[in-house]
Order: structure tokens, then C-alpha cells, then sequence
């Protein structure tokens, strides 16, 4: 009984290990022109959040206007990856 519940632990563990995320990830926060900002990762994909802090879905290739003027295009939508920052931030689970 005792090793199921250490072995179901690991699981867990590894698992909780692999999703986690933090702001180190992030390259560049951009603010836009609507009070969005647009969150820019490492790897080059992109995740929107709204003027109230949620994470918004966006359409790959769409442009946006950042508030000096200049443009952008999204790439990727990575709303559960800025989710789950948002999450660690405020020490949720």
C-alpha cells in the first residue's frame, strides 16, 4: 500500500514538475494600442492577456498594434502557458 502511494506521488509529481512555468520563459511583454499586452515567449510563440489580466485566444497570423505604432503579428496562442504563469504568480495551483 505504502509504495503504490510513493510511486503515485512520483507520478504526480513529475507530472506537476513538466507543466510548470515562470516568467523566466517569457522574452518580452508588449504593451498594444488597447491596453492589451502581448506576451512573447523564448521559443518565439506568443500569448495575449486582456487589460484585466486574462489570458485572450487569439488567431495565429493576426496583427496587432503595439502603442508605439508599430506591428505585430501573432504567432502561435499560447493562453494555457500564460494561464499557468498567471496561476504561480498569484500562488495558485
Amino acid at each position: 500500500m505504502l509504495s503504490k502511494l510513493v510511486i503515485t506521488a512520483a507520478i504526480l509529481g513529475a507530472g506537476t514538475a513538466a507543466l510548470a512555468h515562470d516568467l523566466s520563459n517569457v522574452a518580452k511583454t508588449v504593451p498594444l494600442q488597447d491596453g492589451t499586452s502581448v506576451y512573447i515567449f523564448q521559443d518565439g510563440k506568443m500569448a495575449m492577456q486582456d487589460k484585466f489580466g486574462r489570458s485572450v485566444s487569439m488567431t495565429e497570423g493576426q496583427t496587432m498594434v503595439t502603442r508605439d505604432g508599430q506591428l505585430i503579428r501573432m504567432a502561435g496562442n499560447e493562453t494555457a502557458r500564460l494561464d499557468c504563469i498567471r496561476r504561480m504568480e498569484i500562488g495558485g495551483a
